[in-house]
């Protein structure tokens, strides 16, 4: 049912997704919250693709600086070899992790190693000890953060931007608070997750608090929809085959009249 769906929308979308994503990508101001800014996605537009290599810094970010707190319920590691990991390093990614499992013979449960076919685990037992380590805030899942929040990529990528050392003058922040200039009401519960060389990334890029902001929201935008790609390529083929069959019909319609005359 839901590749009908998606096959209905790209027929419907695809001619109008450049500028619905631009509309998506600006976030409006709450309560005299500025809007986050535009920032240029290279895969967004009809005809924009993931960059492979942006993905998988993606998701280191999302490994070393996010995965503490928030989790990717949705995603299952062999779906890592959508964005350029092989097999092996898939596996070698789902090893890093346990999964319950069970029950056994002895009807109890039990931790093993994760596999590909396993989803990524959250990384609090429950919602409880999540709010608990996290001084009474609940991390929000990630796995579709970037369609849930008004504003999706640019929103998220102003969020990751828009720290601030001091509050302006005259603004008193609640304990535990801190200020972020594009967060509605400005005061938000996570502290600042990145900063320059936070992340020291595996092919050698520079890691500015803008490229990882940057690679972690593509990332985030991928697991929001992975189908993404397949879509936009289904909306294609369909709107030329649309072409096509309209000029077969209206030279069938012209020959009919013809011999009619």
């Amino acid at each position: 049912m839901r590749a009908q769906l998606l096959a209905i929308a790209a027929v419907v979308g695809l001619a109008f997704a450049g500028t619905g994503m631009a509309v998506s990508g600006t976030a409006q101001a709450s309560g005299g919250t500025p809007e986050a800014p535009d920032h240029d996605w290279k895969h967004t537009g009809v005809f924009g693709t993931f960059d492979r290599a942006e993905l998988q810094r993606g998701f280191q970010v999302f490994q070393e600086v996010c995965a503490s707190c928030h989790s990717l319920e949705f995603i299952a590691f062999r779906n890592l070899m959508e964005i350029g990991f092989s097999e092996e390093q898939v596996k070698a990614i789902a090893a890093e992790y346990e999964v319950e499992d069970g029950p056994d013979n002895e009807g109890e449960m039990f931790m093993r190693a994760a596999r590909p076919s396993d989803y990524f685990p959250a990384p609090f037992a429950n919602s409880q000890a999540a709010r608990f380590a996290n001084g009474g805030a609940m991390p929000p899942d990630l796995s579709v953060i970037v369609k849930a929040r008004d504003g999706g990529l640019n929103y998220l990528y102003g969020i990751l931007t828009g720290y601030e050392e001091e509050a302006p003058e005259g603004v008193e922040l609640a304990e535990g608070m801190s200020y972020n200039h594009y967060f509605p009401g400005h005061q938000i519960a996570m502290p600042e997750p990145l900063y320059e060389e936070a992340v020291e990334y595996a092919d050698g890029t520079e890691p500015t608090l803008e490229q990882l902001a940057n690679d972690v929201s593509v990332f985030l935008a991928w697991t929001a929809e992975p189908e993404t790609e397949i879509r936009k390529k289904t909306g294609l083929k369909v709107l030329i085959f649309i072409a096509i069959f309209t000029g077969l019909v209206y030279i069938i319609k012209r020959r009919i009249w013809a011999k009619l005359h």
